[in-house]
């Protein structure tokens, strides 16, 4: 009796090991789990893809950036081979013109300096095939394989180390930037030869005879020259002469030339006044035009262009945001028809690469991050070639979806939602809307989990998140994108608030426990949201955000781009209405619990932004507010655990105001233990 028993008890033991593990939502400890693949290349016969995955770094490492693994699929044999793995940052990689080797930028072997090396796709050991003593950024390949073409920066005033190395350190504002001059390289010689002088090349390709570029230039290096003052040329690489094809005046992102080196295919805004580059324009590289003479391919198109190749000379390839998807499609030259070649809903990707045939990019859906795909043009068949994260399967996630409803005005807005992760219809929910920066760009229906958007981490504790795509965001047209020209925080605002609104109706959302945040632009809502309308808001996160429109117009690294595509006035010419349209004027209202954080070397939205939106809450508020810095970030946060503060902070900062029975006029802990998390 007592041997049946135990042979009872061990089957018990056996049966209960066999089931499956109980699942749970994501906690943000998972977020050193997660690994998305960002770059997918294919080779030029079509065999093979080249990708990369960013591989968190773990708090045991120390602070810093993540890690970048480099891959190479097969699509013949159907399996991937690690080339580059570990403590690692592989970037850029780049297939030889015969397909031989992918080579990438790197800083390897106790190099001081990132240098660019090639593997072949069997594996072995990465060779060196530069040795720059100073920075480069993009380099491409002629076609010939004999020469490297790239772009590197150019000290105009070198004197000044010697300065420097006797004391005068003195600093000169938006004078002493290094150009970005466009080189060439014969591999066989080594010889480095400078092709552009006095200018910027900010991007370009290489033609396909391989003796010409097509480039983005500007004539300074600063940031708002790169987005609002590149006009499109074309650069002899032998003699240096350079010849303006397009006049674009506006934002400009993509060219690609066509395969028989005729036409240049151009993502750009549709005018100087337009946010989006997200409009399809095609130059004949043997003409100079101004954009507007240009054909306009994507007009009346209700979407944003994000990336183009060329399937043949006549035959142009596309990716956009459409509402929350993304698709791809295909256009012929001089028709007003494009062709669905890729539906939306099937994964959202930024880029993507096209050879033999075939195209490949990284792309999420809502149920996994980024992962690599190959797509067969002919067939329209897509195919998932890599699984990055299989244990998710053992994770319960939130349901998400595309949802879309009316503003005020019966203007259709669409945007995502994740559901709280046991939810149960006739209950009630917190909601957190986090509002995507910008305003500019858009929110797909894909993976929107990570430290800067909360997503899953918030459904597993019960929170609805609602990511509203509001009007001046990309993925509806050159009309939506624009529609918030000189009225910032107007109805692009209402559109939230209407959301909010038909959550309620609903019944799916508790009114009174109502957060919102985000960054930048993100962030410059959130404040809007805890002074302007705090009456709507019970907690509120603002990141790297605006709280001074004159201030901050006088001090970030985007003036003239702010100026022409948002406000259309300088400070100077209203005063009234900048401060109307800022947060701290009506710092003395709120009533919102406000978390602000921001890093110390932002110069897109310098942190004073922050610290005036901070001493004016804390003078004229009763509501509790935080600032929190973080030294040695910028416009968002780089290192693992500045991350990992932000997440858990601002999830700590919703729970607490939005969640059980807290004093409201208190704040949760300062210091956070993070000692789990190593």
């Amino acid at each position: 009796m007592r041997k049946q028993m135990m042979q009872i008890s061990l089957l018990l033991i056996f049966l209960v090991q066999m089931l499956p593990a109980q699942q749970t939502g994501l906690t943000p400890k998972d977020m050193f789990r997660i690994q998305t693949a960002v770059d997918a290349v294919l080779s030029p016969d079509g065999k093979f893809i080249a990708y990369t995955v960013n591989v968190p770094r773990p708090l045991k490492d120390g602070a810093g950036g993540d890690y970048r693994e480099l891959f190479v699929y097969s699509l013949e044999a159907k399996r991937s081979k690690p080339l580059q793995q570990g403590k690692v940052s592989i970037g850029s990689p780049v297939w030889l013109p015969d397909g031989s080797a992918i080579t990438f930028r790197a800083k390897l072997d106790k190099n001081p300096r990132p240098q660019i090396y090639k593997i072949s796709p069997d594996g072995g050991e990465p060779q060196l095939v530069t040795e720059f003593e100073g920075s480069f950024q993009q380099y491409q390949f002629t076609p010939d394989g004999k020469h490297l073409v790239y772009v590197a920066e150019l000290d105009r005033f070198p004197e000044l180390k010697g300065l420097k190395s006797k004391g005068f350190d003195a600093e000169f504002f938006e004078e002493t930037y290094p150009d970005l001059a466009l080189y060439t390289m014969n591999l066989a010689t080594k010889e480095i030869k400078q092709v552009t002088k006095g200018v910027s090349v900010f991007d370009f390709e290489v033609s396909p005879d391989g003796k010409f570029a097509a480039a983005t230039i500007a004539e300074k290096n600063l940031v708002d020259d790169s987005y609002m003052f590149k006009r499109i040329y074309i650069v002899d690489l032998a003699t240096g002469e350079t010849r303006k094809i397009v006049d674009n005046l506006g934002k400009i992102t993509k060219i690609s030339y066509s395969p028989d080196g005729k036409h240049l295919a151009i993502v750009a805004g549709s005018d100087i006044y337009d946010p989006v580059s997200g409009s399809l324009f095609i130059a004949d590289v043997n003409e100079q035009k101004n954009l507007k003479d240009l054909k306009n391919y994507t007009l009346t198109f209700e979407g944003s262009v994000k990336s183009v190749a060329w399937m043949d000379n006549q035959t142009v390839l596309y990716n956009s945001d459409e509402s929350v998807d993304i698709t791809l499609r295909s256009v012929k030259m001089g028709s007003d028809k494009s062709e669905l070649l890729l539906k939306g809903g099937a994964a959202a990707f930024n880029d993507f690469s096209v050879a033999a045939g075939k195209a490949a990019f990284a792309g999420s859906t809502w149920e996994h991050p980024a992962d690599v795909f190959e797509f067969d043009l002919k067939e329209k068949k897509l195919t998932k070639i890599s699984w990055l994260n299989r244990w998710l399967g053992d994770i319960k996630l939130a349901k998400q979806e595309k949802i879309s409803y009316s503003a005020r005005d019966g203007l259709r807005i669409d945007g995502v939602l994740i559901y709280p992760l046991d939810f149960k219809e006739g209950t009630k929910y917190p909601l957190i809307c986090s509002i995507h920066g910008g305003p500019e760009s858009s929110v797909p229906n894909g993976w929107v989990t990570n430290y800067g958007t909360w997503g899953q981490f918030a459904a597993s504790e019960g929170f609805f998140v609602f990511i509203p795509n509001y009007r001046a965001s990309a993925g509806r047209g050159i009309a939506f994108a624009k529609a918030d020209r000189m009225d910032l925080v107007g109805p692009e605002f209402e559109d939230v608030l209407d959301g909010i609104d038909y959550l309620v109706k609903k019944g799916w959302v508790d009114r009174s426990r109502v957060g919102i945040g985000g960054g930048s632009y993100g962030g410059y809502f959130a404040a809007w949201g805890a002074t302007k309308q705090t009456e709507h808001f019970a907690a509120s996160v603002a990141f790297v955000g605006v709280s001074n429109q004159i201030s901050k117009a006088h001090t970030t690294d985007i003036a003239y781009e702010d100026y022409l595509v948002h406000w259309g006035i300088w400070p100077y010419e209203n005063f009234a209405l900048y401060m109307e349209r800022s947060p701290v004027s009506y710092s003395q209202q709120s009533k919102t619990p406000t978390l602000i954080l921001h890093g110390k070397d932002d110069p897109r939205v310098p942190m004073g932004q922050s610290m005036e939106l901070y001493r004016t809450l804390k003078l004229h508020s009763k509501a509790p507010v935080r600032f929190v810095m973080y030294p040695g970030e910028g416009h968002g946060n780089r290192k693992n655990t500045s991350r990992l503060d932000y997440l858990v902070r601002t999830m700590d900062w919703f729970k607490y105001y939005l969640t059980g029975n807290n004093p409201k006029d208190k704040m949760p802990p300062m210091i956070i233990d993070f000692s789990s998390y190593e």
